[in-house]
């Protein structure tokens, strides 16, 4: 029996994997490319609401963020800050061991996606600095779905590309809006944070 705790427990037809959080320990660095830029739009952001929002696309946290605090932004304008931020610090990115033992174990055996609510060119770029992005056929990103997770798009949109039944396909996530939209596409799933805690950075 595999020690690694990320191990499937049972034969699946395919394998989803989201990517920040999940193959990448990412979300630390997101979070201070986050913080840098919302403080120049005079918009606040505490480290457990980054967090309970893992999954949502950056323009649709900006547009959140903005209404709440009664802020005027620019959504795009600010959108496009923050991932121009984050990729400041790309080689800051880390993978995360275990998850990524899964994918390369389970490479040429099963067909596996990245399914994730970043925007493409991010996560291109974050697969190429861990040197994954040869495991995944499909990648699919906030671009290819209209409704974003909670939602099960992602997911689905996913097993269709990998030709698989969405009850035949085990996602790995680590963010509460992640596993519902999981649940929601009749998908069993793995919560990476069961085994992994994020990198500590300072702010």
């Amino acid at each position: 029996m595999n020690a690694n705790p990320a191990f499937p427990t049972r034969d699946y037809h395919a394998i989803i994997f989201d990517c920040d959080g999940t193959l990448t320990d990412s979300m630390p660095v997101h979070y201070l490319a986050w913080r840098r830029t919302m403080d120049r739009w005079g918009i606040e952001f505490p480290e457990d609401r980054f967090y309970s929002l893992g999954g949502m696309p950056s323009d649709r946290i900006v547009q959140l963020l903005a209404s709440e605090q009664g802020k005027t932004v620019e959504i795009a304008v600010a959108a496009a800050e923050k991932e121009r931020e984050f990729l400041t610090m790309l080689s800051w990115l880390q993978p995360i061991p275990a998850v990524v033992e899964v994918a390369r174990a389970f490479f040429g055996r099963l067909p596996m996606a990245v399914a994730s609510g970043g925007f493409r060119e991010i996560i291109h770029q974050q697969l190429q600095q861990i040197a994954v992005q040869e495991l995944f056929s499909v990648v699919v990103t906030a671009e290819d779905t209209e409704r974003h997770k909670p939602h099960p798009d992602v997911f689905l949109e996913a097993a269709t590309r990998l030709a698989a039944p969405p009850t035949e396909c085990l996602v790995y996530e680590d963010s509460d809006l992640g596993i519902q939209a999981a649940i929601a596409a009749g998908m069993d799933y793995i919560d990476v944070r069961t085994f992994h805690r994020p990198q500590s950075l300072p702010l």
